[in-house]
């Protein structure tokens, strides 16, 4: 299972935190970006995001939590990212977004929030390279894992075997909750990580399970 980091909460500020995880066992770097619009918190500076960005080696992923989110584009690609997760919701053609995502050779992701039926994106799931399985409600670091999770995964799990796409977990994922999505592709782990002096040692708690 991969170990992705999101920086959003931690005891260090932002450029350290992004720095620490890139110099980490972590798989990738998680990037929550939100507008204000779609979810109540702003962090969306795509300027400040070049500098905290710059000689980052590890891949990153981008979670856009913003009301059309292909109008940040053609800076966000600048960024290389290895995949962009949208809230299919958020766009008036999603299918079209999502084809120039792929265009530029960069997985396509969906987002699935927690008050949203699997069977709602089938339709979506035979064009996608990632599912991002929200296990809180977006745009708030700190939440508690949801456990209704482990059963919508298993749902979508079944949608995976029908189609050739990764499920990531994102939200209140610890050395506990982790146990209960044990079958998805990876996880994004953010607090759990990132309020402690020793990265590794809490990215090792999770790579164990």
């Amino acid at each position: 299972m991969k170990i992705v980091v999101s920086y959003i909460s931690s005891l260090y500020e932002k450029k350290e935190t992004i720095k620490k995880i890139d110099e980490s066992i972590a798989d990738g770097i998680h990037v929550d970006l939100m507008d204000g619009i779609y979810v109540e918190n702003n962090n969306l500076n795509i300027s400040n995001l070049f500098l905290l960005f710059e000689n980052i080696k590890k891949p990153i992923d981008i979670h856009l939590m913003c009301d059309k989110p292909s109008k940040y584009f053609n800076e966000l690609f600048k960024l290389n990212p290895i995949c962009i997760y949208i809230h299919p919701d958020t766009e008036d053609n999603p299918y079209q977004i999502l084809k120039e995502i792929k265009s530029h050779n960069i997985k396509t992701g969906i987002v699935i929030n927690p008050n949203e039926e699997i069977d709602k994106y089938n339709d979506y799931y035979p064009f996608i390279d990632r599912v991002l399985l929200m296990s809180v409600y977006p745009g708030k670091g700190g939440q508690k894992f949801l456990k209704e999770t482990a059963k919508r995964l298993d749902e979508l799990l079944k949608y995976k075997n029908k189609n050739e796409f990764e499920i990531y977990i994102d939200g209140g994922i610890n050395d506990e909750t982790i146990k209960l999505v044990s079958k998805a592709d990876g996880v994004v782990s953010g607090s759990f990580v990132c309020n402690n002096v020793d990265f590794n040692k809490q990215i090792e708690k999770l790579k164990i399970n």
